[in-house]
């Protein structure tokens, strides 16, 4: 399995300094959010393996409920990647699946939030057309800004 090369945007620096000032809450939610528009390209291609969809279901009701249990959390994750390793070499599923995996871990530090939009990033651009890949992934990456933004604002009025 060749190594995934990872998109990269103009917006990934604002979109970190963004992360830095979010709430830990916010970020898991943030990142169930990134990580869900992507897993149809998993799940396209694993029909039956819902070990990433699992980890994105264990995140939200982690954000819900704030009950932490690090085994389970660490086994939702690791589960979420092992099932990135299943797929071959389908670079968007394997990209989808880490950013499910990202995502969970996301409940334990909140950094990885980062990483799972970045994974969701590059699903996006894995699964484009290479002329537009680019482009893809920078339109996604400005729904994850705009996205990060809308949660932060609307936990600022809830407070």
């Amino acid at each position: 399995m060749r190594k995934t090369k990872m998109a990269v945007t103009p917006l990934d620096s604002v979109i970190a300094e963004l992360i830095e000032k979010s709430e830990h809450e916010v970020l898991a939610i943030w990142a169930a959010d990134c990580a869900e528009r992507v897993l149809p390209y998993f799940e396209n291609k694993s029909p039956n393996d819902a070990r990433p969809r699992r980890a994105i279901e264990a995140l939200r009701e982690w954000a819900l409920t704030d009950v932490f249990k690090m085994d389970a959390v660490r086994a939702a994750s690791l589960a979420a990647h092992a099932a990135a390793r299943s797929v071959g070499d389908d670079d968007a599923a394997r990209s989808a699946a880490r950013a499910a995996g990202q995502a969970m871990a996301t409940a334990h530090v909140p950094k990885h939030a980062q990483a799972a939009a970045v994974y969701a990033a590059t699903a996006v651009c894995d699964a484009a057309d290479p002329a537009g890949a680019a482009a893809a992934a920078l339109k996604e990456r400005e729904w994850q800004y705009k996205h990060l933004r809308e949660l932060s604002k609307m936990r600022e009025v809830d407070k």
